[in-house]
């Protein structure tokens, strides 16, 4: 924005603000296309396989974030001489000790490759439907067919059971 400014305006060394919007529109197009995470998925940004494909050609010169964090301390300082762009040059130089202190601790940009799309078998996704109609006991406590005959055999019926305690309806 101050680039713009002193641009427009014709400020004296409007040359430092041109140069901080050319700065501006590399460093964007730089940092669109997220980087790969370690753990878990990343969600790739809209239209980011088209300069992910870019950055790619430049290898090393884009991966390393030693690079990356020069590369934007260099950036920083032209636009340093003039008080419109003062406050762009403050973010670049800290944008350039994040990369440095990410750098220092192994880390790197890995472009995010898109995964090969695996078809479901279908004859393995097909489940035989439910045999028994809802609401259904807990999967503990249903019985297996092979349990029902063998408590069968050992003298318990799956019958109705008799109650032992005699209930007696009185009508008032």
């Amino acid at each position: 924005m101050g680039g713009v400014v002193a641009t427009a305006g014709q400020f004296t060394k409007w040359y430092f603000g041109a140069y901080s919007i050319g700065a501006g529109v590399f460093v964007c197009l730089l940092e669109y296309p997220r980087g790969k995470r370690r753990k878990g998925s990343t969600m790739e940004r809209c239209g980011q396989k088209y300069m992910t494909k870019v950055l790619k050609v430049f290898g090393p010169l884009t991966r390393n974030y030693y690079i990356r964090a020069f590369l934007h301390l260099g950036l920083s300082v032209p636009a340093g001489f003039l008080l419109a762009t003062i406050l762009g040059t403050a973010c670049l130089a800290i944008a350039s000790s994040i990369y440095l202190l990410a750098a220092v601790r192994g880390e790197q940009w890995v472009p995010i490759e898109p995964k090969p799309k695996e078809r479901p078998q279908v004859g393995g996704t097909i489940k035989q439907p439910p045999s028994n109609p809802p609401p259904r006991p807990p999967a503990e406590a249903r019985k297996k067919p092979g349990e029902e005959e063998a408590a069968g055999v050992a003298g318990v019926s799956g019958g109705p059971q008799e109650n032992p305690v005699p209930v007696i309806d009185e009508v008032v």
